[in-house]
């Protein structure tokens, strides 16, 4: 399993922890040059955006795996995670239907989780 697929799965499965509301993964490896994978996911509030946050940061960060960025956390309506191959958005439920990213990213491939664990 290659790095950013490991961390991509790593960083699900703290979202998934934190109970992300539908979690999305696109592989955008041949459709971008910005990262191999994007991670979408939703809170239902501002605290469990940033715990889902938090919980993604500590978790990679036990891993070795520091973000270069982290934009938003204040606001928690939207916050964007760069981790190079693996690039995090998290919303609050309103703002993540009207970025709507899955659309404007519609040419990467829509992938399930156990798709990461090959």
């Amino acid at each position: 399993m290659n790095e950013s697929k490991k961390t991509a799965l790593t960083a699900v499965e703290a979202l998934e922890d934190k109970k992300a509301i539908d979690v999305r993964i696109l592989d955008i490896e041949k459709v971008s040059t910005l990262a191999d994978y994007f991670l979408i996911a939703s809170g239902s509030n501002r605290n469990q955006v940033q715990a889902m946050a938090d919980n993604v940061e500590e978790t990679l960060g036990r891993q070795g795996i520091s973000p270069k960025q982290i934009e938003g956390y204040q606001n928690a309506n939207w916050i964007l995670m760069d981790y190079g191959d693996v690039v995090i958005h998290l919303f609050d439920e309103e703002n993540r239907l009207f970025y709507d990213l899955e659309r404007i990213w519609r040419d990467g491939k829509a992938i399930a989780k156990c798709d990461l664990e090959k």
